[in-house]
């Protein structure tokens, strides 16, 4: 025997509907809900009981639009025509608009540190948060199988790393390299154990599709930089960070976006200014790559010359990268070991 909802499932049934088939663009009656009540709920109810539900739902906290308007009805005991407040295109505002939703799914979808299956779930969860409208939009986007070796415990790591550096304390983790079998494999101390590192965190950031812990050694005054998914073995250790500002450029706090523009590879080592000459059709990559704490100068129809603070071993590896376009001018030191490591590969090459 079939048995009607109870009544008590109406207001939850009313928010249901209002996350599905509500947003700025698409808005509801009361009795349009009332309709969607009965076909797909099942429950027979009147506008009264309707807008009595939506408002005890404004009440609650829920960030509910309506239009209201003024018309006259004759009233049932004089017959004389009185104002009516009427309440009609209820939406529920969404806590994320469908282009912010949009760039989060798209961050996804091209990310290369989140598994496959992780990632489809993930946009699954996102895709929850908006309407039926919103799905139909995304459905021509699919993701590429998950060919590549990721760490499938890459989100514990984060979690741990996330816990850790809200208390600051320290993590011990075991850090891996690829081998030729495909697999992961601990990094090795000179006496050929699994090496254990014990580090300061500071701060994760993502670059280039990889998530990286920004770090420190209590033996060391500089930074560090480990990619994510190659921690393994990752625990919160009780003893406390070192203070921030006991690290080589961050005695005035973290500068994030600072950081990540010398660190163009998270290299670690001696950031330092630099100066290299590039075509002008260059200039695009040049700014994606350096940002806008870059100086132009000397300017010609084809070239000009660039001076930026930058990590020098990643600007070792750019300016190998972009050979072709670009020349570092100082420092000397750095011109040489580039000039020399194109000879190298020009070698390679030769034999």
């Amino acid at each position: 025997m079939h048995t009607a909802p109870p009544k008590k499932m109406l207001i939850i049934n009313i928010l249901d509907i209002l996350k599905k088939y509500t947003d700025e663009n698409h808005r509801l009656s009361q009795k349009e809900i009332a309709d969607i009540l009965k076909s797909e709920y099942d429950m027979t109810v009147d506008r009264k009981a309707v807008k009595r539900n939506l408002m005890n739902l404004i009440d609650f906290g829920y960030e509910i639009e309506y239009s209201e308007s003024v018309r006259m009805v004759p009233n049932r005991s004089t017959g004389k025509l009185e104002e009516s407040y009427i309440l009609s295109d209820f939406y529920l505002v969404r806590d994320f608009t469908d282009s912010e939703l949009r760039l989060l799914i798209d961050s996804l979808l091209f990310s290369k540190h989140i598994p496959y299956s992780q990632c489809k779930e993930l946009i699954g969860k996102l895709e929850g948060l908006s309407n039926q409208y919103f799905k139909s939009r995304i459905r021509h986007i699919r993701t590429l199988p998950d060919l590549s070796l990721h760490s499938q415990q890459l989100f514990y790591t984060i979690e741990v790393l996330d816990e850790a550096i809200s208390e600051s304390r320290k993590v011990s983790f075991t850090y891996n390299e690829y081998g030729t079998d495909k697999k992961l494999h601990p990094r090795k101390n000179r006496n050929g154990q699994s090496r254990k590192y014990i580090v300061n965190p500071y701060q994760i950031a993502a670059t280039n599709g990889r998530f990286y812990l920004i770090c420190n050694y209590d033996n060391y005054d500089n930074v560090a930089n480990y990619r994510l998914d190659r921690i393994t073995d990752i625990q919160m250790l009780d003893e406390l960070v070192k203070p921030i500002k006991q690290v080589r450029d961050l005695e005035n706090g973290f500068d994030l976006p600072k950081h990540m523009a010398e660190h163009l590879y998270m290299f670690t080592g001696e950031s330092g200014i630099v100066e290299f000459r590039v075509k002008k059709y260059l200039l695009n990559d040049v700014i994606d790559w350096f940002g806008g704490e870059i100086t132009f100068f000397d300017e010609t129809d084809d070239e000009v010359s660039v001076r930026t603070r930058v990590n020098l071993a990643a600007m070792r590896r750019w300016a190998l990268q972009y050979a072709l376009h670009a020349r570092v001018l100082s420092p000397k030191s750095l011109a040489e070991l580039v000039r020399d490591d194109i000879k190298e590969a020009m070698e390679n090459y030769e034999n």
